[in-house]
């Protein structure tokens, strides 16, 4: 037991020295708080650009229903599942899961799209996360 805290203490003062080499020097600025001008937009530029390529998950939902584990498992080809929203209603559409806007179904070069008719409100995606 003693032997594993010794190691584990050496691992601990091996790390911290690391970390502390890692560090720049206080007389160093660090890059994002460059004076310079063109430093600064080249950070900002990369920060956005790391945002920028963050996937997220986007769902649309047509609608909604609750079934039971008998009905479910005696669906076939063919069956018709009630969905909780009326034909023609707008629906959702989800980034990560929260809803950001609503729209009507489009067909596109013979495929399913969305056109947004609704976006929500910062306000009212801030109330979401609550």
């Amino acid at each position: 037991m003693s032997e594993d805290s010794s190691n584990l203490a050496s691992n601990l003062e091996a790390l911290e020295e690391e970390v502390s080499a890692e560090q720049p020097a206080e007389s160093e600025a660090p890059p994002a708080y460059n004076d310079n001008s063109a430093g600064a937009e080249d950070n900002s530029d990369r920060n956005l650009k790391m945002i920028l390529d963050i996937p997220l998950k986007v769902t649309v939902e047509l609608g909604r229903t609750k079934m039971l584990v008998s009905d479910l498992l005696n669906l076939g080809q063919g069956s018709v599942i009630e969905l909780s929203k009326l034909a023609g209603e707008p629906m959702e559409i989800l980034v990560n899961e929260k809803l950001v806007a609503r729209g009507e179904a489009v067909v596109v070069n013979e495929k399913f799209g969305v056109r947004l008719t609704d976006i929500i409100s910062p306000s009212e995606r801030v109330e979401q996360l609550k």
